[in-house]
């Protein structure tokens, strides 16, 4: 059984027992959450599919860690115009495991 939820602008696969990383989320950690957004679930060959969210479709999480990701590293460069810039970016995430999906 799987499903598909958005949160934070992008969508994930998930099933039960998975951990993943998103975007930031405003919760304590060990706080269980529930994502309203599904878009799909299957479950064998019954396959139930939003239009765009099913109706009483819950995804139940619980957050397990905060954290950021790797740095990335911009640099812009001219040739030949004395111009350099180098920023750097890390990104906030948040660590979910999925606990159970329902519809």
């Amino acid at each position: 059984m799987y499903a598909v939820i958005k949160t934070g602008g992008k969508q994930y696969k998930v099933s039960e027992g998975q951990t993943l990383k998103v975007e930031k989320l405003n919760a304590e950690e060990g706080a269980s959450i529930d994502l309203n957004e599904v878009l799909m679930i299957a479950d064998g060959d019954d396959i139930k599919v939003g239009a765009p969210f099913i109706d009483g479709g819950k995804v139940t999480a619980t957050i397990a860690s905060h954290g950021r990701g790797k740095k990335i590293m911009i640099v812009k460069f001219r040739r030949r115009k004395h111009h350099r810039k180098q920023m750097g970016h890390r990104q906030s995430y948040t660590e979910l495991k999925i606990e159970k999906i329902s519809a």
